[in-house]
């Protein structure tokens, strides 16, 4: 069954906007895991215009469900989860100006690099997930370099569902079914919703985890937290 990964980056950003420790990011993820999130994913960056460092730590020492730490395996980053030993860490390529994440990591062409990464990550007892575009070149080059699974960006296929979601699934079914060929785990993200993760799961059921946070935190200003975790979940079940 497909397990579902709340992103908490948003809360930290409500946060820091105002000052102080409202809300409080690790009450938040004690929350989303009391209304039956699978795991929590943070994604700190070197400004921590978001999670701080100091987050990562009381996070890591309150939740008891799957810790996943996005990032750009920058030195400190590295630094971050080898200390930290979350469940799962989830390279990406962003710039640390990057606003959010929106490519996959070119597993060909850093094939060298993210070969010493996955291994020195997994040997901090980490799984190891790849960002990756929806092609099964990059699957394959993620499988090359030892990664345990491949997270497939999902920006296009929430643009695409808007008005073919046929087309949209059809995008990602070659990625999808190579990862489950070569026996990568398979996780999904980005801009995925109420509206278009059922028919994802539905067509990719081998999908391990989703992470998503800004959608989920925006329609819980509508729905609250509980309902909204209550929803998704129902979602990946199906």
């Amino acid at each position: 069954m497909t397990k579902l990964s709340v992103n908490i980056n948003k809360v930290a950003t409500l946060r820091n906007a105002r000052g102080g420790n409202v809300p409080d990011v690790v009450a938040f993820a004690l929350h989303c895991e009391a209304f039956g999130a699978d795991g929590i994913t943070v994604h700190p960056r070197p400004d921590e215009r978001h999670i701080r460092r100091t987050d990562v730590y009381e996070l890591k020492k309150a939740l008891h469900v799957e810790f996943n730490i996005e990032g750009y395996p920058a030195p400190e980053f590295m630094h971050l989860v080898e200390e930290v030993h979350p469940a799962q860490v989830t390279l990406v390529p962003d710039s640390p100006e990057q606003l959010t994440s929106n490519h996959g990591w070119d597993t060909v062409a850093h094939r060298e690099e993210l070969l010493h990464i996955v291994k020195e990550l997994q040997d901090a007892g980490c799984r190891v997930s790849i960002f990756v575009d929806p092609t099964t070149e990059m699957v394959q080059g993620a499988k090359a370099v030892g990664a345990d699974r491949v997270e497939l960006y999902t920006g296009p296929y929430a643009e695409l569902f808007k008005t073919d979601p046929q087309a949209a699934i059809e995008m990602y079914r070659p990625a999808a079914e190579k990862a489950q060929e070569l026996g990568l785990g398979l996780n999904a993200g980005h801009d995925l919703s109420l509206e278009n993760l059922g028919a994802l799961i539905q067509a990719f059921p081998w999908i391990d985890e989703v992470s998503i946070g800004h959608q989920i935190i925006a329609d819980a200003l509508y729905l609250g937290i509980e309902e909204t975790i209550k929803r998704y979940k129902y979602l990946v079940k199906i």
